[in-house]
Order: C-alpha cells, then structure tokens, then sequence
C-alpha cells in the first residue's frame, strides 16, 4: 500500500481544487497501452503480449484477464500496471477501511457490479477505488451526481471484494436469504401459523377418513385417478411435441455470432471434499476459452473439511473459492444468491459438485443464448449418470430421468408450457436472473420453482442437447431423503405461486396455469395416494376389488382402464427415451419401475411431515460413493 498510502495522505490534505483532482484529469492524456507497460515491468514477453491481443480480439473481455487466465500475468502486476496507466494510486485490503457510509450510497450491489467502491471524503473530493479503470468514465456521471468531484485509485478485484465482504458482511448476507419478492418467497412458512394450518388440514382429513371410511375412499379413489388420467395425457401430449422438429433460427442469425462473453459458473459444495480433485478435472475438461471462464466453487464457511481440501488442491487461475458466511439457514439458493454477487459473466451457470460436463457445452449454450430471442431467460441441459449400471436403484433412476430431460421437459417446453428447471446444468441471462432477484432462498427445490417465476414474468427456458454426466442416487433410505426434499419443494412451490390464483391465471394464461397445476398438485397426489391405485392390481390378478361393491361394473372397468392407459404411456416413454446406443439395455429394467415408484409414496409422506415441521430443512444428498466410476465412463461415451 505504499502508493496507495501516498493517495490517502494526498487526499487527506488536499492542496487547490485542478491539482487535487489530479487523479481524474488524467483522462484527457494519451495513455500508454497497457501491455507495453507490462513489458517495461518485465512482466511479460512480446510474444505472450501478441497471444493475449489476438485472443482478445474475438472475445469480450479485457487484456489483463487474459494474461491472468493464461499464467502470463499475475493479478498483482496487472494492478500495478493499471495504476501506472492511468497515473493514479493503489488501493489494498491492507489499507485503512473504507467509510460505509459512502459505500451504501451507491450500494454495495452496485459496487460489486461495478467492481468500484467509494473510499473516503477528502475535502470536497470523493476517492473511489476501481478495478476496472476503463469502465470509471462511463460510471463517472452517476458517481458524481451522488458524491461530487470524484478521484480514482485502482485495487485489484480479489482485494475489492475482500474488502467489501469485511465492511459490509451483514447485508450481503441478508441479501442473499431475502433477495426475491416476499410475494413470490416461500419464507413466510417459517410462521407457527403457516405450520399449524397444514397440521390441521391434515388431521381434518384423517377425521373424515374415520367418520366416513367408505365415502372419503370413493371420492379419493375418482380424484385420484382423474389426476392420473390428466398427468398421463400431459405425458403423452409432451412425448408427441417432443418429436417434433424444432424451427431452426433464421439463416442470418446462424451465421452471425457476436463477440463471445464471459461465462460464469457457480459450483456449490457442501461436506464433500472427496470430490473436489475430480471436480476440477471435470471442469477443466470444458473448452471454452480460459479468459472468459469464470469458475465459482461456492463453500459455506463453516464447511472447514471442504475448504481444507480446496486450499490443498491447486487450482487453475479461473478458478476461485466463495466462503459463504454461516447463518441458521443452510441451502443451496441461498449460497447461489451470495456467490452470484461476485461472479464475472454475462451469463451465469450452475453445476452440481459430482458433475462431468460435456467439454464443449458452453459453446453450445452460447451459441443458444446468441440464436435465441430476448425472451429466451435460461437453457437447461440434459442430466445423465455415471453410475446408470451401479444397481436396479441406479437403473430405474436413470430410466425416470431419460424419460424426463429427453422427452418431458423438451415436449413441455415445445408445447409451451412453464418448465421446471432440473438443479444443474442451468445457464441463465445474468440481466433477468438478477431481475427476477435470483434463487428463493428459502425453497427445497428452489430450480423447479425458478422455473415457475421466469414463466410468470413473461421469459421460457429451452432445453438443450447437452448432457452433463453425474451420480445417481442408487441407496433406498438417501434415495428417499433426496425425493422428499423435492416434494417438499413441489408443496412449497405450489402454495407460494397458488396464494393469488387469479393473478397466476393472468401471468401464465389458461394453458400453462393448468399445466402447473398437474406438474405440482398433480404429481403430490398422485404419490400421496398412489395406494388406492396400486389396489387396481388386485383385479388385474382376478382378485377384486375392496370398493367394487361402492361402484359400478362398467365403473370399475373404467378404473381399471384408466390404470392401464397410464402405466403403458409410462413405460411408453421409457422406452423412447432409452433409445440412445449406450441407454438400450437398459430397457429390460422397465418393468422394474413398478418396485421403484413406491420408494416415492415413501418420499411423500416424509415430505408432508417436513413441510409441517421443517419447511427449510435441506437433507443433503451425499455424493462420491461411485465418483470414481465417472472418468472411465465419460471418457468412452458416445455422441449424443
């Protein structure tokens, strides 16, 4: 800090008003092109200078990211360099601590957006401290309708952000928990009130269901299974817009594609430091540009294991670790929302811990994003396991979600329904995420949930075809901790959106509210009372039915028929969505479907207990039982 001190005591005595502004006049001088400054420091060689500019030329992004992302430079001599360029001052985490004050007049989202951080006062002249000096005269107008006469001292960004984390830790933090509307929040179900509520419509329920046994199975049993009919219609409606071939954008936007941007990507770890060595294999099979790869392994900062394996794995320089500060609330959202707030890029990625990308995946997000229209928010890739032929577990879950990421999902998105999203392999435009205010914090299945928001605000999700490899869940107990959590998030989705019916109706219209409604109420009662339909088995054995006397014979027989119309559409669509080489075999485990979705009724009744009792609790899903099956899979796996 020994120029910045320089800056300090300068501003701290402050001599007449054009030299005191010495700082930011400089802007009318000729400056001297950075990369020849870094080669008088010795920082660099001519022939690293002209690998970065022509790098540099297609991409958007700045010179002195390049040379870092490349090992050419460090971020250090690229500050110092900065400083010389623009004839000012450095600034460091080791100088004296900025006045809050100032910081929350511009706020600290916007210094972090802007990568700049008002200072102090000295005299009539606000010191701002920039790590991205080319950007400080397009913000100068702004700054200084709120500050007056502003100078300009340049810091690193690794510097910025840790200094803003110490002085405004507190905020940031609750920023993350309560960044979405409290319209569209679940948090409210943290009240007594809210917990009550559910507890009594259950046991409303479980009354009529003693006083009047007969009468409550038999409207059950009908509801149930026009549910079951509806969402086996919607199955097969999706698996037919499925096949349908997507338009093609127009010619001209094909071949058109702009400079390519930078891509930030947010990995959540938690309790998981086996897996960190392989994770950054995985990652640095990814060929986008180095430069313009901005990778966040997002930790919280109470996860001392984890950490510790971080700080002994090296890691490359587009790398970097998010400690996430400790509070009550432990999610997966709320570590997304934080770390979202020091990512680089344009357009902002989520990865799971055990995932293994595609290596030319961000290309082809990219490209997506640039072919697609304004209204295009997120592109959602397809899900796969390493691990399909661990045990039937592993099988049937990899059947359940061919079926899903290769014909549900892109038939719903065709037919122009609200899509949920899957929790990984999501890229979104940073614009809309943060203006739909990020993740709900407060929600289990906080993707599923986005999904939903980014639908009722007017944007779409595209599914892409691209697969990103990762664990199946192949043991029954945690197989049916991680289910839970997703009903859980299903119920919570569904009363947070469901509190204005009405206005829901007008945001989504008619066909993507009922859409709605069969994905989430739909696919809770089914599983919650999925017992009354298994008993459709006993007359397919011949051995009747408990309520044949209650109903009719061409009743019955109309259940029944109901009953077999969805299994088929249900293995049905298995079996297309098994057609890949490597996913064919698999197509003797369908049959097997019948022992695996009960584990689900299993999952559903502990989540309607969670929903009562803990509405927030995050039941961690462990990984890297099988992580080393991975590499040896990936490595052989045939294009999809």
């Amino acid at each position: 800090m020994r120029q910045g001190a320089a800056v300090q005591t300068e501003l701290a005595n402050p001599p007449p008003a054009p030299s005191g502004l010495r700082l930011v006049q400089t802007v009318a001088r000729a400056r001297a092109p950075l990369g020849h400054i870094l080669q008088e420091m010795g920082a660099i060689t001519g022939e690293q200078l002209l690998r970065a500019l022509r790098l540099q030329a297609r991409q958007k992004g700045y010179l002195g990211d390049t040379l870092v992302a490349h090992g050419f430079a460090t971020e250090a001599q690229i500050t110092a360099a900065l400083a010389r360029q623009y004839g000012t001052g450095l600034l460091d985490r080791d100088s004296p601590a900025p006045d809050p004050g100032l910081m929350d007049a511009l706020g600290v989202q916007t210094c972090l957006s802007d990568l700049c951080l008002p200072w102090l006062r000295a005299g009539d002249v606000t010191l701002i401290a920039s790590a991205r000096p080319a950007e400080f005269e397009r913000l100068r107008p702004h700054l200084q309708t709120l500050y007056g006469p502003v100078a300009m001292a340049v810091i690193s960004e690794s510097d910025l952000h840790e200094v803003i984390l110490r002085t405004r830790r507190s905020r940031l933090e609750l920023w993350a928990q309560t960044c979405v509307a409290e319209a569209e929040s679940c948090r409210a179900m943290q009240s007594r009130r809210f917990g009550r509520t559910i507890a009594l419509i259950f046991a409303a329920l479980l009354v009529l269901l003693a006083l009047f046994p007969a009468t409550v199975l038999k409207v059950l049993t009908v509801f149930t299974t026009i549910v079951l009919v509806l969402i086996a219609l919607l199955k097969l409606a999706a698996a037919t817009a499925a096949h349908r071939r997507r338009a093609a954008p127009p010619s001209s936007r094909r071949r058109f594609r702009a400079r390519k941007p930078v891509v930030s990507i947010m990995v959540p770890l938690y309790r998981e430091p086996e897996v960190v060595p392989r994770l950054v294999n995985r990652l640095s099979r990814l060929t986008w540009p180095r430069e313009l790869l901005d990778i966040l392994l997002v930790v919280e900062e109470h996860d001392t294991t984890t950490r510790a394996a971080l700080r002994k794995q090296v890691l490359p320089r587009w790398i970097r670790v998010i400690p996430v500060p400790d509070a009550p609330l432990k999610t997966k959202p709320r570590a997304l929302n934080f770390a979202m707030l020091f990512a680089r890029g344009s357009i902002i990625g989520v990865y799971d811990a055990e995932d293994a990308p595609d290596p030319d995946q961000i290309h082809k997000v990219v490209h997506c994003f640039q072919d697609g229209p304004p209204e295009l928010a997120c592109v959602q890739g397809v899900l796969d396991f390493y691990n399909a032929r661990a045990n039937w577990l592993s099988r049937c879950f990899t059947i359940e979600y061919a079926s899903w990421f290769r014909i549900i999902l892109p038939g719903m998105e065709r037919l122009g329904l609200a899509v949920p999203l899957g929790g990984t392999t999501l890229f979104f435009r940073r614009d809309i995420l943060e203006g739909l205010g990020g993740w709900d914090a407060h929600n289990v299945t906080e993707d599923a949930d986005l999904g939903i928001r980014l639908a009722r605000h007017g944007y779409y999700t595209q599914l892409l075809n691209t697969v990103t490899q990762e664990e199946a869940n192949c043991r029954p107990w945690p197989w049916i901790k991680q289910r839970s959590r997703w009903l859980k998030g299903y119920a919570a989705t569904w009363l947070v959106h469901m509190r204005a019916p009405a206005t829901l109706w007008r945001q989504l219209g008619a066909k993507r509210f009922l859409g709605v409604q069969l994905l989430f109420l739909g696919t809770l009662i089914q599983f919650t009372f999925a017992p009354l339909l298994w008993s459709f088995w006993l007359m397919l054995i011949g051995l009747g039915h408990p309520l044949q006397d209650s109903f009719s014979t061409l009743a019955m027989l109309g259940f029944l028929g109901a009953f077999i119309f969805a299994e088929i559409v249900t293995l049905s669509i298995g079996y297309l969505a098994l057609r890949t080489r490597r996913h064919r075999s698999l197509r003797l485990w369908l049959p097997a479907l019948h022992a695996y979705f009960p584990l689900a009724v299993l999952a559903a009744y502990k989540a309607l207990w969670e929903l009562v009792r803990a509405p927030f609790f995050w039941d961690k899903t462990a990984h890297g039982a099988h992580d080393a099956e991975c590499d040896s899979v990936i490595m052989v796996r045939p294009a999809t």
